[in-house]
């Protein structure tokens, strides 16, 4: 099987063999690992030096929310580790996302996110933040793409909205991913792969339905086959 270069596998674990084990297994098969928050939390580099170690680039999901030079030093801190795409909030501002694609320095891919996938329209109203999702999604992704972020974070419902008005080679990767009749979990904005790549998704993230996966072989080959 070919490397499936649009797929990223979320390595959501606070458990080093398994974290070894994922990387073994998927790294060499996929186009990025996603480090995030529980995996980097509890190993710190060491989680991207073992990713990148097993022949995948490391999408480091860290979703920086903070002011602009705090930021910005995060982020030059990411770019020295060698990843290769760095999530942050959109919702920071443009100010933080500008300081943020300075310190990138063009050697590190800035994911700016807009509106997380667990979030629907009635948690949305209970943040006082009126208004279609999609209208906001790409209100935040202007202001990313403005800032010089190589791309954004959204779900896939919003993807019919998003690339007719962010052309590639401006990234749209899209969690929340799950093959036909598989549960949402704590997501509420899912859809199937063959959705999100149809919609203009650029690169698919996918933790659970591969990672704890009874066959992942057979899981992987779902997702190679998707079109």
């Amino acid at each position: 099987m070919p490397r499936l270069e649009r797929l990223a596998v979320a390595l959501d674990t606070a458990d080093w063999e398994r974290f070894d084990a994922w990387c073994a297994l998927f790294g060499p098969r996929v186009g990025y690992l996603k480090v995030g928050l529980e995996a980097y939390v509890r190993f710190g580099p060491r989680a991207v030096e073992r990713a990148r170690a097993s022949g995948a680039r490391v999408f480091l999901d860290l979703k920086l929310h903070d002011i602009p030079n705090t930021v910005a030093g995060a982020v030059g801190a990411a770019r020295e580790l060698g990843a290769s795409l760095l999530t942050l909030h959109a919702g920071g501002g443009r100010a933080m996302l500008a300081a943020a694609v300075e310190a990138a320095r063009g050697e590190l891919g800035l994911l700016a996110v807009t509106v997380l996938t667990h979030l629907d329209p009635e948690a949305l109203a209970e943040l006082a933040l009126p208004g279609a999702i999609g209208d906001r999604a790409l209100a935040w992704a202007r202001l990313a793409q403005a800032a010089g972020c190589r791309g954004i974070v959204c779900s896939a419902q919003e993807l019919g909205l998003l690339r007719p008005a962010l052309p590639p080679p401006f990234l749209l990767v899209t969690p929340g991913i799950r093959p036909p009749a598989a549960a949402a979990g704590d997501q509420r904005r899912v859809a199937t792969p063959e959705t999100a790549l149809a919609a203009g998704s650029d690169l698919l993230v996918v933790g659970r339905p591969l990672t704890a996966a009874p066959d992942p072989d057979a899981a992987l080959a779902a997702f190679a086959a998707a079109r």
